[in-house]
């Protein structure tokens, strides 16, 4: 069987950690990130980690990991993740840029040269970027 990484802790750190893990004003995310090193930190495996916080083992196994990784500082935010990818293609957004520039500045005719609906282009020129294709306006 597999054994998870041991964990220890110094004493600013497992102090850090108890307060988390009383704290009733804290994100609930951040208490039971606490408690689960607090719990790795005495030895115990993540199976069963995860069966005294009813959690999966794979979610214990990620903040213990995380915590050896980079510490206290590991717990407080989740990983960055990528985000939605953009709905309307980059060469869109160009077109109407440059059709816009060329001195065609009706919205309703850039939607109708380029395909898109009125209020993405409406977005588009004011420097936001559009959330979804809205082929009905």
């Amino acid at each position: 069987m597999r054994r998870a990484p041991a964990v220890e802790l110094s004493a600013e750190d497992r102090a850090v950690l108890e307060r988390w893990a009383r704290g009733r004003s804290l994100p609930a995310r951040q208490v039971e990130r606490a408690r689960i090193v607090l719990l790795a930190a005495q030895g115990i495996q993540d199976i069963d980690i995860a069966a005294q916080l009813g959690i999966t083992n794979q979610k214990a196994s990620r903040w213990r990991k995380r915590f050896l990784e980079a510490g206290i500082d590991g717990l407080k935010k989740d990983a960055t993740r990528p985000g939605r990818k953009p709905s309307i293609p980059v060469s869109t957004i160009e077109a109407v840029l440059l059709k816009a520039s060329s001195g065609m500045l009706s919205p309703r005719v850039l939607a109708a040269e380029t395909g898109i609906s009125e209020s993405t282009v409406r977005r588009i020129l004011k420097g936001r970027r559009p959330n979804a294709l809205n082929a009905s306006a």
